[in-house]
């Protein structure tokens, strides 16, 4: 079952994923690619003989986070006149989360308000177990070494341990709502949902206050100790330091002035959130461990319409360090280099994606022609954008850490390109397997990274054979896969050239410098590409225009992708801010940019997450979200932003 979050936050061993309406679709612990533990968990009010769902139709919502934090307030109204408003957060150190509802109504009501649980422990619904300790004040769901906790306050004063496949006396958790008093089963065995209740006596012009705290051990002294530990702290300590945890991190970001900007403060102030935002989506994403990042909290875990987003690919996660770097965070670009000696195979190459612990995740890049060579190609490149950000002893030490690891996948890129131009081998968007200009671009970065670090570190043959070999694909690029219409075609698919104007070309320009803006002729070829980019795949959504990634993409109905029109407001900015004066040219070339970006921003969701697409008929987030390349290239944009002349 697909389902799409309009919010995420978590800690360093928590990660969840949360509905518009404060519905829980992702539990991921211990780490953020595995396990998932929930399939629902939610809340309702029994009043007046029925349950309403707080994630029903029924209720209008406005959902947010508490500015610089991760802190999510959802506020549903009813037209009954009941208000829900709930405040979620995770501990700063513990693997809790905890979520405040304060219910008040226009009108008195009674009845109860409800917590239900589908869980599927061990991402199963096989095998679990739950039980209800009223010692304790605690129910517990469990299978093998994970254990999920429920406790409260107020006690809650009704439970249900359930089966959702009925067998004998023991119903549903969620059916047995529905009279509004709850069995009280005390524990079974099975595919288990659950529900703890309240007494709700609500006079009009009253609140009342519920605060749930879910927590995840790895056994069952953990999990009794973590929830004794939490209930002995107020909520409001609790808040208080997921608070200062997000402050203090985002503290250490680089700020933006944004004085080209200054008689727009909108502008300068939805920037400047929207880069918070992104900043910390990437934290989310990245486990604080092993350096690695997912691309995206899944959200189609049975591959039901995609291959799934929760696993790490190199080239994604190039492009989360870098920005990260550029931002004042340099110390992910280190761990995920560490991550990449371990995660390296070895012919040199790095696999299609990876689960977080660097094991192989599903793929269908198991063999030479249909491997993804612009993986590797990416990680030499960035490996040798970091080293040049290092001073003194850190470069020193650096070098000799990654020397092997560089000069293995250099090796791996020579293998590979003996014709100039890459072997076949799988595009970046996993669609065709043939010879690429986007993997070529890549291909030439890397190739020219591990040149510079091997003439660093003494080894001048090596060096000179990546240079070499570097200017061969370079010139074999320009000179086979650029069109006398003006642009680079996709690439070479079935031996035949494929005129198909892809936006992935942009790649030749930035990130990987195949072309440069510093040459004359350069430059008109790579303002030729944005002309074809723009003429082809330009499509008008939000009032200003998205970019699909190529043409007759029917990939989720060939909506325009955030990373693609941000790669194009990169070009744009990148080639302004190369020019020496500020003139008509550079005007243009800055308000082009100014529309992707804007474009972007509208498409983010009510929560300031950036998505994979836009969806082309609504304008709404759509598909993956927060995706870590989209929130990447956001903040790349955003730095660029800060580089541009005041008037």
């Amino acid at each position: 079952m697909i389902q799409h979050p309009n919010a995420i936050l978590g800690n360093d061993k928590l990660l969840v994923s949360m509905g518009e309406k404060g519905n829980i679709l992702g539990f991921f612990y211990p780490r953020r690619d595995w396990a998932q533990h929930v399939g629902e968990s939610k809340a309702c009010i029994y009043t007046g003989g029925r349950l309403l769902w707080l994630d029903s139709p029924e209720w209008t919502v406005r959902q947010e986070y508490q500015a610089d934090t991760n802190i999510i307030n959802t506020h549903l109204s009813h037209f009954s006149g009941i208000e829900v408003s709930i405040k979620d957060f995770t501990h700063q150190e513990m693997p809790v989360l905890v979520r405040k509802y304060e219910i008040t109504s226009e009108e008195h009501i009674s009845g109860k308000f409800y917590y239900y649980s589908n869980f599927q422990v061990g991402e199963t619904h096989r095998n679990n177990s739950a039980f209800c300790d009223l010692n304790s004040k605690l129910l517990v769901q469990y299978m093998q070494n994970f254990y999920i906790g429920l406790a409260s306050a107020p006690v809650f004063g009704e439970w249900q341990v359930g089966k959702i496949q009925e067998n004998g006396w023991v119903g549903s958790a969620r059916n047995d709502m529905e009279d509004g008093k709850l069995q009280q089963n005390m524990e079974d065995i099975g595919d288990m949902d659950n529900s703890i209740g309240w007494e709700l006596d609500l006079k009009s012009g009253e609140n009342v206050i519920i605060t749930l705290f879910i927590g995840i051990a790895s056994d069952r002294k953990s999990i009794y100790g973590l929830l004794s530990d939490v209930l002995k702290q107020s909520p409001a300590e609790i808040i208080n330091g997921s608070e200062d945890s997000s402050v203090r991190w985002l503290s250490k970001r680089r700020s933006l002035e944004l004085s080209a900007f200054e008689d727009d403060k909108l502008f300068k102030k939805e920037v400047n959130g929207l880069y918070a935002r992104s900043l910390l989506s990437l934290r989310s994403l990245t486990d604080p461990d092993e350096g690695s990042c997912i691309a995206s909290p899944e959200f189609d875990p049975y591959f039901d319409m995609c291959g799934g987003y929760g696993f790490c690919w190199n080239r994604d996660a190039v492009e989360v360090v870098l920005a990260l770097m550029n931002a004042g965070y340099p110390e992910y670009a280190e761990k995920f280099f560490g991550w990449c000696k371990r995660a390296q195979l070895p012919d040199g190459s790095w696999f299609q994606r990876y689960w977080l612990d660097g094991k192989e995740a599903p793929s269908w890049g198991n063999f030479d022609d249909s491997t993804q060579i612009d993986e590797t190609a990416s990680t030499l490149y960035a490996i040798d954008r970091y080293y040049r950000e290092l001073e003194g002893n850190k470069r020193d030490e650096f070098l000799a850490t990654i020397r092997e690891t560089v000069r293995s996948g250099a090796e791996y890129l020579v293998r590979r390109t003996e014709q100039g131009l890459h072997d076949p081998c799988r595009c970046l968007w996993e669609s065709e397997i043939g010879i690429f200009s986007y993997t070529n671009a890549a291909v030439y970065a890397g190739l020219k990274g591990a040149a510079h670090l091997a003439k660093e570190n003494g080894e001048q043959i090596l060096s000179e054979k990546c240079s070499d070999r570097a200017e061969l694909v370079r010139e074999e690029t320009i000179g086979k896969l650029w069109l006398k219409d003006g642009y680079f075609s996709r690439g070479i698919i079935d031996n035949n050239i494929h005129r198909t104007v892809d936006s992935s070309m942009i790649g030749t320009f930035v990130p990987f410098d195949l072309l440069s803006s510093n040459d004359a002729d350069e430059r008109a070829m790579i303002l030729s590409m944005i002309g074809h980019i723009e003429n082809a795949l330009r499509i008008p959504v939000n009032g200003y225009f998205g970019i699909k990634r190529y043409e007759n993409d029917n990939y989720i109905d060939g909506n325009p992708w955030v990373v693609t029109t941000l790669w194009l407001s990169r070009a744009l900015l990148t080639l302004a801010i190369s020019l020496e004066s500020r003139d008509e040219e550079y005007q243009l070339l800055v308000n082009k940019a100014l529309e992707y970006i804007k474009w972007t921003m509208r498409g983010a969701t009510s929560t300031g997450l950036l998505s994979e697409q836009v969806d082309k008929y609504t304008g709404q987030a759509a598909w993956a979200r927060p995706l870590g390349w989209s929130c990447a290239l956001f903040i790349e944009n955003a730095l660029l932003l800060d580089q541009l002349k005041e008037e």
